[in-house]
């Protein structure tokens, strides 16, 4: 017989697992473990994404893990989430929130200007109350604490791991959110 503690937990996937569900019958494409504390969010969609590959599944999601793990995440510690529709446009700001919540990451990071242009609209009332600009325009490389999240725009990840400099540009940028700990 399940214990309360299980049945609680079962509801809890139950639930995520409903929100999920209900978000990629309307177009959301996200993956990896959705209770995770890090999400990565892209806007700039690739050609095998465009095709319908997983998100991150190139050069770009294999740079991102490695350097999450170095920073001291656990390895199953990230989802991911595409601003995108299969197509390419953005998704709407309602929903692209929507999404965001459900996952309820403790750190969102925009991988590109893509992704960092449809958080800035989907946030931008709650944006708008930050007291720095550069945290309100979700700026490239800096962190911003919105609806309880610490967002980083590391501004064009993917384009960076052609260039030895940018890529340590982008490597100081991640340093700025290491891992919070347990909650407990």
């Amino acid at each position: 017989m399940a214990s309360e503690r299980d049945a609680r937990r079962r509801a809890y996937v139950d639930k995520a697992a409903a929100e999920l569900d209900s978000l990629a019958a309307r177009g959301v494409r996200a993956g990896g473990n959705a209770f995770s504390s890090v999400l990565l969010a892209k806007g700039e969609l690739s050609e095998a994404e465009r095709a319908g590959e997983p998100a991150f599944s190139g050069a770009d999601g294999t740079a991102l893990r490695a350097s999450l793990e170095r920073l001291g995440y656990a390895p199953e510690d990230w989802a991911t989430l595409l601003t995108a529709d299969a197509s390419g446009d953005p998704l709407d700001a309602a929903l692209l929130r929507e999404a965001v919540t459900a996952l309820d990451p403790a750190t969102l990071v925009c991988c590109d200007e893509a992704a960092a242009a449809a958080l800035r609209e989907a946030y931008a009332d709650d944006l708008a109350a930050l007291e720095r600009l550069d945290e309100a325009m979700l700026a490239a490389g800096i962190v911003a604490r919105v609806c309880g999240m610490r967002v980083l725009n590391l501004g064009g990840f993917a384009a960076a791991l052609g260039d030895a400099h940018e890529k340590q540009v982008m490597w100081a940028r991640l340093k700025q959110i290491p891992p919070l700990g347990e909650p407990f």
